[in-house]
Protein backbone atom coordinates (compact mmCIF):
# COMPACT_ATOMS: atom_id res chain seq x y z
CA UNK A 1 0.00 0.00 0.00
CA UNK A 2 0.91 3.96 -0.43
CA UNK A 3 1.86 5.81 2.85
CA UNK A 4 -0.72 8.31 1.44
CA UNK A 5 -2.68 5.19 2.48
CA UNK A 6 -1.92 5.28 5.79
CA UNK A 7 -3.99 6.57 8.72
CA UNK A 8 -2.41 8.86 11.49
CA UNK A 9 -1.00 6.92 14.59
CA UNK A 10 -0.12 3.51 12.56
CA UNK A 11 3.17 2.10 12.62
CA UNK A 12 4.46 1.01 8.75
CA UNK A 13 8.03 -0.25 7.20
CA UNK A 14 8.78 0.66 4.21
CA UNK A 15 9.15 -1.87 0.98
CA UNK A 16 10.36 0.65 -1.97
CA UNK A 17 10.45 3.72 -3.56
CA UNK A 18 8.77 4.65 -6.67
CA UNK A 19 11.05 7.15 -7.85
CA UNK A 20 14.15 7.98 -9.63
CA UNK A 21 17.41 7.94 -8.14
CA UNK A 22 17.45 11.74 -7.14
CA UNK A 23 13.99 11.28 -4.76
CA UNK A 24 15.54 7.92 -3.21
CA UNK A 25 18.47 10.11 -2.64
CA UNK A 26 16.69 12.56 -1.10
CA UNK A 27 14.35 9.97 1.11
CA UNK A 28 17.48 7.95 2.30
CA UNK A 29 19.35 11.65 3.04
CA UNK A 30 16.57 11.73 5.29
CA UNK A 31 17.22 8.18 6.60
CA UNK A 32 13.72 6.68 4.50
CA UNK A 33 15.29 3.98 3.12
CA UNK A 34 13.67 0.33 2.42
CA UNK A 35 13.38 -1.80 5.62
CA UNK A 36 12.69 1.59 7.80
CA UNK A 37 10.17 1.41 10.15
CA UNK A 38 8.05 4.48 10.88
CA UNK A 39 5.10 5.92 12.28
CA UNK A 40 2.94 8.52 10.28
CA UNK A 41 1.79 11.49 13.33
CA UNK A 42 -0.64 13.43 10.69
CA UNK A 43 -1.34 12.97 7.08
CA UNK A 44 -3.70 15.05 5.03
CA UNK A 45 -5.08 14.12 1.55
CA UNK A 46 -3.88 17.28 -0.43
CA UNK A 47 -1.17 18.33 2.62
CA UNK A 48 1.88 17.46 3.54
CA UNK A 49 2.64 14.41 6.45
CA UNK A 50 4.33 13.99 9.19
CA UNK A 51 5.74 10.98 10.40
CA UNK A 52 8.40 9.89 12.86
CA UNK A 53 11.52 7.48 11.81
CA UNK A 54 14.26 7.29 14.72
CA UNK A 55 12.68 9.80 17.12
CA UNK A 56 13.01 12.79 14.60
CA UNK A 57 9.70 13.97 13.02
CA UNK A 58 9.85 14.69 9.16
CA UNK A 59 7.82 16.40 6.73
CA UNK A 60 7.00 14.94 3.40
CA UNK A 61 5.15 16.18 0.33
CA UNK A 62 2.31 15.08 -0.81
CA UNK A 63 3.75 13.74 -4.16
CA UNK A 64 6.32 12.17 -2.19
CA UNK A 65 4.10 9.87 -0.05
CA UNK A 66 2.24 8.61 -3.36
CA UNK A 67 5.73 7.08 -4.23
CA UNK A 68 6.54 5.21 -0.75
CA UNK A 69 5.24 1.67 -0.70
CA UNK A 70 4.60 0.09 3.04
CA UNK A 71 3.17 -2.46 4.47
Amino acid sequence: MLLNMVRSGKCVKIQSVNGGRRLQAHLASMGLVPGTELKVISGHSQGPYVVSVHGQRIVLGNGMVHKIIVS
